[in-house]
C-alpha cells in the first residue's frame, strides 16, 4: 500500500460516524444493508450517503447492488494493507 491512500483510509478513519458503520457491518458478521444503516445512524440520508461514499471510495467496504437495496461489507484485505502499513512505519 502507499502513502496517498494510506492517508485516504486515516481520513476516512478519523470520523466518528464512518467507525460506527464498521463496527456494525463487524457486527453483522457478513453485511449491513443501506436501510439499516439509516436505522443505527441519527443522520439525514444525504450525511449517510456521504460517509458510505468516503469508506466505498478507499474500498474499506465494498457496495453490492441487491435489486433496490445496496449492501455493505468490508473489504478484509485492504485493512489487512492498512494495518501491515501501519506496522511497518513502528518498526521503521
Amino acid at each position: 500500500m502507499n502513502s496517498k491512500k494510506a492517508e485516504k483510509i486515516s481520513k476516512a478513519l478519523a470520523d466518528p460516524n464512518r467507525l460506527l458503520i464498521l463496527k456494525e457491518i463487524k457486527k453483522t458478521k457478513d453485511c449491513l444493508y443501506c436501510v439499516d444503516i439509516n436505522d443505527i445512524l441519527d443522520l439525514a440520508q444525504p450525511s449517510i450517503c456521504h460517509h458510505l461514499k468516503q469508506l466505498t471510495d478507499t474500498e474499506i467496504i465494498l457496495a453490492e447492488k441487491e435489486g433496490r437495496n445496496v449492501k455493505y461489507k468490508l473489504n478484509n484485505k485492504v485493512l489487512d494493507e492498512y494495518i501491515k502499513f501501519l506496522e511497518a512505519l513502528k518498526k521503521d
